[in-house]
């Protein structure tokens, strides 16, 4: 989880590399370890508060007890499940876009194991999400996901993505997001159970349109127009 190692930080420090890495993120927005610092140094408090709704949610405490990990070596298995599953979905988005769970930065800024671990989920459940709401990875698709974390956490980091993103929209690219997907991941964000409170593991050979209802997961909108970049 933490394979780089926890950096303790004093608030001076702390507020040093937030505004660096906001800097960084904004100049290079594929900068994930930026974003991930920025993340991290900017959402403590967030953090701690789904901390504390993770030990109050008994899927959240197994997850928090037991640790599970979004890597190669415990999901590869899903490529092997049927096509209708959760799991299959998730094993064709990554695919399908050559990424790896492996990729994610280490969590560097936390101060405590605990924190450190809700901090990873996040980061590593993010894919799991995309495929649940049908979101692509483009520029439209991540922020209106993080539109959709920062209703569910509270992040701050999430809020500055969303502003960050939508500045670089062309005119079309803001007139879809802003009449399409914002309003829908407002209210995907709200009506939705508590993201970080499911052991998703658990749920890959499910079908995926009965995890979605279960979850009070509605995909996003088909837009007018497709392949919007």
């Amino acid at each position: 989880m933490i394979e780089g190692g926890r950096i303790r930080l004093n608030r001076w420090q702390q507020a040093a590399v937030a505004v660096g890495s906001a800097v960084g993120a904004l100049l290079n927005p594929r900068r994930a370890d930026l974003i991930a610092a920025l993340g991290e140094t900017t959402g403590k408090p967030a953090f701690e508060r789904v901390l504390e709704r993770m030990k109050r949610s008994p899927e959240g405490r197994a997850v928090l007890l037991e640790r599970p990990r979004v890597v190669s070596a415990e999901v590869g298995h899903v490529r092997d499940l049927p096509p209708n599953t959760f799991g299959a979905a998730y094993a064709n988005f990554m695919a399908s876009r050559n990424f790896s769970p492996d990729d994610r930065p280490p969590v560097r800024f936390m101060d405590t194991e605990e924190l450190a671990y809700v901090a990873m989920r996040a980061r590593e459940v993010h894919d799991f999400w995309h495929t649940l709401f049908g979101l692509p990875t483009n520029l439209i698709g991540e922020s209106a996901l993080k539109v959709i974390e920062f209703e569910q956490m509270h992040l701050p980091m999430c809020l500055l993505s969303v502003i960050g993103g939508t500045a670089r929209f062309s005119e079309r690219q803001r007139s879809l997001f802003f009449q399409h997907y914002f309003p829908w991941a407002i209210r995907a964000g709200m009506q939705s159970t508590d993201l970080m409170c499911i052991y998703y593991e658990r749920n890959f050979h499910e079908d995926l349109e009965d995890v979605r209802r279960k979850w009070g997961i509605v995909p996003a909108p088909v837009p007018p127009k497709q392949n919007v970049t």
